[in-house]
């Protein structure tokens, strides 16, 4: 909330010009006349205490007209009405994600450092999260508290669902989150690095689902397929547990991913390092923008008041001095 100020009547304030002239004219008709001060009895300090009544009545004359003119303060309120887009992101935990070609850390640790920006950027946006593996969790309904969207972001964790990588079920679930959702535009960010192996719902069933169901489904294929370094856990000897890397051959099904997009009036992306990664969701917050209307609201309110009351004030200072003896009235 702010306040502006505003006149009323501002044409009045033309009249303020006429002020300089009153002056000019008091001083010339005061040099001609010079000799109207001797009947008049000496005051100490200088001549400017003669001029001292005129010049404080014509400030007065310059508030009343200040105060004629109604100058008024408008309060403005600002309202932010936005049509959200309701956002499910759709994450794989399989085990492939713990791939360590996103140095220095692996593709889930990246996923979820640049999802935390994605969401801070979608103020006025309900966005939820379902993590995947060999089945499907929502760990996040949709939701417009972005602060526990964090909080459960931050929590997700690999091997914490049986390991596979089902896609169809995973759309699926995030489908049937945003089915009943009022917005204007939905959408679904799926980020997989692997290939429809677990489930029991076609992807193709599920992107047709999407489809029908208004959904536009962005899919983010996360690593190149090939032979990467996988981090596993294994017992050695004396039955600890240790973590061993080997290398893993991991597939990314490309035709797949490009497939539900292109159906779902979405687009495929490919992210092949922590980079190219930030700057895809930076391309998908770019091409989902929300909506924004601003409305604005001005409540004036008067105040010429203490103008009359300052300009009554400088109308009589002149006599209180006078009577004072610190002026003199002709």
């Amino acid at each position: 909330m702010s306040n502006l100020p505003n006149f009323q009547d501002p044409w009045i304030l033309l009249a303020l010009l006429t002020l300089p002239p009153l002056a000019w004219w008091r001083h010339r008709q005061r040099g001609h006349g010079a000799l109207t001060y001797s009947s008049l009895p000496a005051v100490a300090g200088g001549s400017w205490r003669l001029h001292l009544p005129f010049y404080l009545r014509l400030v007065a004359l310059g508030l009343l007209i200040v105060a004629l003119a109604r100058p008024q303060f408008g309060f403005t309120r600002e309202e932010n009405l936005t049509e959200g887009i309701d956002i499910q992101v759709v994450l794989d935990i399989s085990g492939s994600m713990a791939a360590e070609d996103f140095q220095p850390r692996n593709r889930l640790t990246v996923a979820k450092d640049v999802m935390r920006e994605f969401i801070d950027k979608r103020v006025g946006d309900r966005i939820g999260i379902v993590i995947f593996a060999g089945r499907s969790l929502t760990k996040a309904p949709l939701t417009s508290d972005h602060q526990m969207l964090q909080f459960l972001l931050d929590s997700i964790e690999l091997n914490t669902l049986p390991d596979g990588t089902a896609i169809g079920l995973a759309l699926t679930n995030a489908a049937a989150r945003l089915k009943d959702s009022a917005a204007k535009t939905k959408i679904a960010v799926l980020v997989t690095d692997g290939v429809n192996n677990a489930g029991n719902v076609d992807p193709d069933a599920a992107a047709a689902l999407c489809e029908g169901l208004g959904i536009k489904v962005y899919t983010i294929g996360v690593g190149t397929s090939g032979t990467v370094p996988v981090p596993v856990q294994v017992r050695g000897l004396g039955g600890r547990i240790e973590t061993r890397r080997m290398a893993m051959n991991v597939e990314v099904d490309e035709e797949l991913l490009q497939k539900i997009a292109e159906r779902t009036g979405g687009q495929f992306f490919q992210a092949t390092d922590p980079q190219s990664l930030r700057a895809i969701f930076d391309e998908i917050d770019e091409l989902e923008k929300t909506p924004l209307e601003t409305k604005r609201y001005i409540r004036y309110k008067e105040s010429f008041q203490p103008l009359v009351y300052a300009a009554l004030a400088f109308l009589f200072l002149p006599l209180l001095l006078a009577s004072l003896g610190w002026t003199v009235e002709p």
